[in-house]
């Protein structure tokens, strides 16, 4: 009741400032998105502890055991927007994986955020644990992000969380370590051995199921040979959500009036709305080429009835998720049973798609001799990294 009290009272402020309804909806934690964070809570508690995990371990042929264990990565803060979800989320895995979380939500959630937070605090509180594990940055001004971006010495690593702005500032502003995640512009992929009912019920799920959130659709790539069949089946249900059209020559001569032409600055956006990018292809090979382009590496499907296309689109398309007959919209936490998460990364190191537990962590050696030393032949000492 409070946190949807204090939402409500955020959202009244948006609303009156203006702010569009993809980021309201974003900013709307309904009863139903609410018993949802609890779950997500509860199912991170589940989870095996991480923590002291050794998860390699072998004797070398000089006796030495050496151990990899995992240990945490310390302070962990995190820049985001307007999804109150991930105050619960963030604090959540942070806690369950030994790390200290120093949250900085936006201005448009802060009676939302602060809620949130000084509930888990107390709980913290209630056990014994100091509640400093999880502190809310109360000032939502540009002044404290910049801080936070710059506590070299005190930060470990910066997670932002939000849209591709805000993602690009922080990377290219902070000097503390940055992990990007969340730039979704995410492809699917008609083939011309697409069963075409199930390709336009994947489409309009991976558009209209929630359009705001970063692994909706944002572009279809449609095998030429199917495009006008194809179109048949997906444009009635795109236009129940009235889902705007931005499309290409050859789309446009099929769509007509149900469409408008793109521009290229369309084959790069990400609309969290209901505006989809629509593309006419030659074959797979020039759709793996655009998507590699176009994509920021985040989740791409290809719908087809052909083993060795799937095969192949898998192989070739350079994101984190990469999906076979099915939406985009799975690319989550808790649907690859990692509880909740602290972002879909969208990059290589450390963290690849969506960051739970294991990706907050990282992790020492242990090694346990019985007295040897280290010798070393001429040839050895010549190179100092020997």
């Amino acid at each position: 009741g409070a946190i949807l009290q204090a939402n409500a009272e955020d959202r009244r402020a948006a609303g009156e400032k203006g702010v569009k309804s993809a980021f309201i909806e974003r900013l709307t934690p309904t009863e139903a998105r609410v018993e949802g964070m609890a779950r997500g809570l509860e199912e991170v508690a589940a989870l095996p502890d991480p923590i002291g995990r050794v998860d390699k371990m072998e004797t070398r042929p000089n006796g030495l055991i050496i151990g990899r264990r995992r240990v945490p990565l310390g302070v962990i803060a995190i820049i985001f927007e307007a999804r109150p979800n991930v105050t619960v989320d963030a604090a959540a895995l942070c806690l369950k994986s030994g790390n200290v979380c120093i949250l900085r939500g936006g201005k448009e959630a802060i009676r939302s955020n602060r809620c949130v937070a000084e509930l888990m605090r107390q709980a913290l509180r209630s056990v014994g644990l100091p509640e400093d594990c999880i502190s809310l940055v109360q000032d939502t001004s540009h002044e404290t992000a910049n801080e936070l971006m710059h506590l070299d010495g005190f930060v470990d690593v910066l997670i932002p969380r939000g849209g591709a702005g805000l993602i690009r500032a922080v990377a290219k502003e902070a000097s503390v370590p940055v992990i990007r995640t969340g730039e979704g512009v995410c492809h699917i992929y008609i083939d011309n051995e697409a069963d075409l009912d199930m390709g336009a019920r994947i489409l309009f799920n991976a558009k209209c199921s929630r359009p705001s959130v970063c692994n909706a659709v944002e572009c279809v790539l449609v095998h030429q040979d199917v495009a006008a069949d194809f179109w048949k089946h997906a444009l009635p249900l795109l236009e129940e959500k009235q889902v705007e059209l931005r499309a290409d020559a050859p789309a446009l001569e099929l769509l007509g009036s149900h469409a408008v032409p793109a521009e290229e600055s369309d084959w790069d956006a990400e609309y969290d709305d209901y505006i989809l990018a629509v593309r006419t292809v030659r074959d797979m090979d020039e759709a793996v080429s655009f998507i590699n382009r176009h994509g920021t590496g985040h989740s791409e499907a290809i719908i087809t009835g052909d083993e060795a296309a799937a095969q192949a689109f898998c192989t070739a398309v350079d994101s984190a998720a990469v999906y076979v007959n099915a939406s985009t919209r799975f690319t989550d936490g808790g649907e690859f049973g990692l509880g909740c998460e602290m972002g879909i990364s969208t990059q290589k190191l450390h963290a690849r798609g969506p960051m739970g537990l294991a990706e907050l962590c990282s992790y020492k050696y242990i090694i346990h001799g019985s007295g040897q030393t280290r010798g070393g032949s001429a040839a050895k000492l010549q190179n100092p990294c020997n």
